[in-house]
């Protein structure tokens, strides 16, 4: 049998090289662990801050609408007089144009022949409520009956029921848009006001107010009872035509298909 003889001095060579190996494999061991701790660290942090993020990401109505059409919605609200309605229409009907009326429950009973008038020009109607509440201060069903009070009462008159809903004051949480969209409308506010229920606001100050704002997909916001709709009405729509631009309805206006809402309540499509 051959028998090899190791010198103390090998023997101590390839104990160090042995330790050293052993070192870099429990190196090595560590490192591993160290990163696949960071990756799961990583992956439990980014889907905190999803979860974060979603909880508290607000609820937003429509505002306006990402279009390059050069399509507009002019959208009047009604929830008091009824003096100026009859010039509305006509207005609108001169003009061979279209309009959304948010009308108000009790406008809407107390005036049923104007409702049947509205939609028989082919306005589009849309929900402002059955009493005109402050709808922050309500519960989920108390909001439920306010909407749909208003549109039994709708179909009453009119035999239909509305698509889109506006909250008074223009006041609205997301206790509010997660109800109104759960019962299938679409919540629309503005992006051009013309404050026209301020007396102080002359008819100049309103054009010039609308008109430099006016771009596709505007939604522009007036009261069937505004202190100067007579005067300012027909020159906005003028104006707006001569621009190149088609009044239509709401619901006309608004995208089909996926869509979101992004942070200044524009209505996209999904990318």
């Amino acid at each position: 049998m051959r028998i090899i003889l190791i010198s103390k001095k090998s023997l101590i060579i390839s104990v160090i090289v042995i330790i050293l190996l052993i070192a870099a494999i429990i190196t090595l061991i560590s490192l591993d662990k160290k990163a696949s701790s960071t990756v799961s660290t990583n992956i439990i942090v980014e889907a905190y801050e999803l979860e974060v993020s979603t909880a508290n990401k607000r609820e937003l109505p429509v505002n306006s609408v990402a279009r390059d059409d050069k399509k507009i919605a002019i959208t009047i609200d009604a929830a008091w007089e009824d003096d100026k309605t009859d010039f509305i229409l006509a207005t609108l009907a001169e003009h061979d144009i279209k309009a959304t009326f948010y009308l108000c429950g009790f406008w809407a009973k107390k005036y049923p022949d104007k409702v049947k008038a509205i939609d028989a020009a082919g306005h589009e109607i849309g929900n402002h409520s059955a009493t005109h509440p402050h709808m922050n201060q309500l519960s989920v069903s108390q909001i439920q009956k306010e909407l749909n009070t208003y549109d039994d009462l709708l179909e009453g008159i009119i035999g239909k029921r509305s698509k889109t809903f506006r909250a008074p004051y223009g006041e609205y949480n997301d206790q509010v848009i997660k109800t109104v969209r759960g019962m299938g409308y679409e919540v629309i506010q503005w992006n051009i006001d013309t404050i026209d229920w301020k007396p102080e606001r002359s008819t100049q100050t309103i054009l010039n107010t609308v008109l430099p704002k006016l771009e596709s997909g505007s939604i522009i916001l007036c009261h069937n009872n505004g202190y100067k709709i007579e005067e300012y009405l027909p020159p906005l729509i003028d104006e707006a035509l001569a621009k190149g631009y088609e009044f239509v309805t709401v619901t006309e206006l608004l995208l089909e298909g996926n869509t979101i809402i992004d942070v200044n309540g524009v209505q996209k499509p999904v990318s």
